[in-house]
């Protein structure tokens, strides 16, 4: 099995076409078909079910698929660190993040590293844990801030508690203020505006609903971290958000306490266990860890 045939299977499982496949890897279809072919000899299997002109995955293709990304991401991470010059002066760090804390936390730690290291170049995907805790266990990101517990709990990550934040309720400052403070009860009576799925706030205050015995109600679903508040300013509803979000949010946002013991949620850096950050990624975990702490 070579490293090229690898990369040829997955181009083409992400295509599902022979000849786009090999468009994206710059090498000829029939060369690509041949590497194909001789992997499926190797491997004993059919990787890919040609019936008719349709390119899909067999079982065996499936199986491989993953494995493959996880190898070929790991030899791109390992370029990476082998080309970095002596004193972090070239490059790269993929961070993923939360949207709250990419508005909260990381704009003054990534102004910290930038001016300790401007000549690393700074790759940031905002999402929910859930999907970065499935990237990062691929290979897809270096670094991932995450909320514990994790989603799913994996030996293969290690995780570091950065801190603790606050959950508090937000509302439109035009519309009638809620009870202060806010108990999770009170919010059966309120319509929510959640956010989409894989966002561990959606769980969090899903869970902490059907704690106190019921359903939350939702008028609007499916938002990102800015799309939520917008939605709340225009009183569509009132959301559960980090208290470190609404320090920014304007005045045209009305922010209410959670009675105690209220809702709190665990902040952590996570990386994989199997393979040590590349040298400008560790840089980037000590900023974080002390401004953190």
């Amino acid at each position: 099995m070579q490293f090229h045939q690898l990369l040829y299977f997955v181009a083409v499982a992400e295509t599902s076409h022979f000849t786009h496949a090999a468009e994206q890897v710059h090498v000829a279809q029939p060369s690509l078909s041949q590497q194909i072919r001789a992997l499926e000899k190797e491997l004993g299997a059919e990787l890919f079910s040609r019936a008719r002109g349709n390119v899909s995955l067999t079982e065996a293709g499936q199986a491989l698929l993953p494995l493959a990304r996880r190898i070929l991401a790991d030899a791109e991470t390992a370029r990476h660190e082998v080309q970095e010059l002596a004193q972090l002066r070239r490059g790269r760090v993929r961070l993923g993040a939360p949207p709250s804390l990419c508005t909260g936390l990381l704009p003054d730690v990534l102004r910290a590293f930038h001016d300790l290291y401007p000549g690393i170049e700074l790759l940031i995907e905002e999402s929910g844990s859930h999907d970065l805790v499935r990237n990062l266990a691929r290979g897809a990101l270096d670094l991932a801030l995450v909320v514990l517990p994790l989603p799913t709990p994996s030996p293969a990550l290690t995780t570091v508690e950065l801190l603790q934040e606050d959950l508090v309720v937000v509302s439109s400052a035009a519309g009638p203020a809620p009870r202060r403070p806010v108990r999770i009860a009170d919010l059966q009576d309120e319509p929510l505006v959640m956010f989409r799925h894989g966002y561990d706030l959606r769980e969090l205050t899903v869970a902490a609903c059907r704690a106190e015995g019921f359903d939350p109600s939702f008028t609007v679903e499916g938002g990102e971290m800015d799309a939520v508040l917008g939605f709340v300013r225009a009183g569509l509803g009132v959301a559960v958000v980090p208290s470190m979000v609404v320090a920014l949010a304007g005045r045209d946002l009305r922010v209410t306490a959670l009675a105690k013991p209220g809702l709190r949620r665990t902040i952590a850096l996570a990386h994989r266990s199997d393979v040590a950050p590349p040298r400008a990624a560790r840089e980037l975990q000590r900023v974080i860890l002390a401004r953190a702490r």
